[in-house]
């Protein structure tokens, strides 16, 4: 393990001890974890929004698969965190704030984005706080744009019935079993609107096809 890999390690493991509701692990997220959060993110997603990026860890990963500084925005809380992340990445945007504000400020010169990644521990935030985050989020990314979130639980840490309130869903991508704990990683997408009945598109009335 390198210094700079054991420092993150304990300076992680600190916040953790400071405060474990906000962070919502002892370490760091691994290269595993990392590799699977990002794997449907390139260069050409476009700009790229992180909340709660804590050492850099996703953010590392999102510059590896092609992405740019310029077009990312790291949006943590913990002060520490934050000064760390705008020296390892100075040309990234870095703005120690709350992710439930994150609707009020204005991105990548009002260019919506194309995913966000999110290391936040939402499965012990209120659904109040949940709910403004994701309203956040999907207010700053363009239609088909997604929310990525990891959880250490068995099923999506974001319950049906705020996803149903919202208009989303939420698609499992895969599992990274060599983290630390073991991390599963979802895709919160907005759902297509259905169609009403008498609509010229809906099934039953749109025209027969040649």
């Amino acid at each position: 393990m390198s210094d700079s890999t054991f420092a993150d390690a304990f300076g992680f493991f600190r916040a953790w001890l400071g405060n474990p509701l906000r962070v919502a692990a002892m370490l760091p997220s691994g290269r595993a974890l990392s590799s699977l959060i990002t794997s449907e993110i390139s260069a050409e997603t476009g700009p790229v929004v992180e909340l709660g990026p804590g050492t850099g860890a996703f953010t590392r990963a999102l510059i590896a698969r092609g992405v740019a500084q310029e077009k990312l925005a790291l949006i943590e809380y913990g002060s520490e965190f934050a000064v760390k992340l705008h020296h390892r990445f100075p040309r990234a945007r870095t703005l120690w704030m709350d992710a439930s504000r994150l609707k009020g400020v204005e991105l990548f010169g009002g260019t919506p984005a194309g995913a966000v990644v999110s290391g936040l521990p939402v499965l012990s935030m209120p659904p109040r706080k949940v709910i403004a985050i994701l309203d956040g989020a999907f207010a700053k990314l363009r239609p088909d744009g997604a929310f990525y979130q990891f959880t250490y639980g068995p099923t999506c840490p974001i319950p049906r019935a705020l996803l149903d309130r919202l208009g989303l869903k939420a698609t499992h991508i895969g599992r990274a079993l060599a983290n630390i704990p073991p991390a599963a990683v979802y895709r919160i997408s907005r759902r297509q609107p259905r169609l009403a009945a008498g609509h010229p598109f809906h099934p039953r009335t749109a025209p027969d096809q040649a």
